[in-house]
């Protein structure tokens, strides 16, 4: 079981790094590894076992976070608007890529966060408002996806992991919570 201590914090080189694209047939450890993954996003998202374990609440992690560099993420979005139905999104990405996006952008009026970052970090993160998401499943069947405002920003962080990018490097230096008319925030 994937906990905290498993999870490697900015400052370690691995999150700087391009992963590696995983190839086919995917591994048996690398199929664990990404059930394991979304298994620890779901009980993050637990209250009763997020205490038990302290777990940090997560909607998604990349397994460079996990000092694993591979193209390989995991994300649990629930329904915000109803708690007691489905996720919105609950897979694992193997090698995602987006295909297109929009050219409106939009910002979490909150910021972001990151479970390999154990500091606030204020300011606005611009990103894609639609994307369009192509990636094999654990089965190794492709998949394309589509996905707007906060799917589609959670997907848009994680990929970031995959390519070295931490969600910080898109503040604004200068003034972070400076924002082109062109980005809408949502709440």
């Amino acid at each position: 079981m994937i906990t905290m201590k498993n999870i490697i914090l900015e400052g370690n080189s691995t999150l700087r790094k391009t992963a590696e694209e995983i190839s086919f047939p995917i591994s048996e450890e690398l199929k664990i590894l990404g059930q394991e993954m979304l298994e620890f996003l779901k009980n993050s998202q637990d209250a009763d076992l997020a205490e038990e374990y302290q777990l940090r609440a997560g909607v998604g992690l990349a397994a460079p976070q996990l000092n694993v560099s591979k193209r390989m993420i995991a994300v649990h979005i629930p329904n915000v608007d109803d708690e007691t139905s489905e996720p919105i999104l609950s897979t694992v990405m193997i090698n995602p890529k987006v295909i297109s996006h929009s050219v409106q952008s939009a910002c979490l009026s909150d910021g972001e966060g990151c479970l390999s970052v154990n500091r606030d970090v204020p300011g606005y993160v611009p990103r894609h408002t639609r994307i369009t998401v192509t990636y094999f499943d654990l089965n190794g069947q492709e998949q394309k996806i589509r996905l707007k405002n906060y799917s589609a920003i959670v997907i848009q962080h994680e990929i970031d992991h995959i390519n070295g990018i931490m969600f910080y490097d898109h503040i604004n230096k200068e003034d972070p919570f400076h924002l082109d008319e062109n980005i809408s925030i949502l709440s």
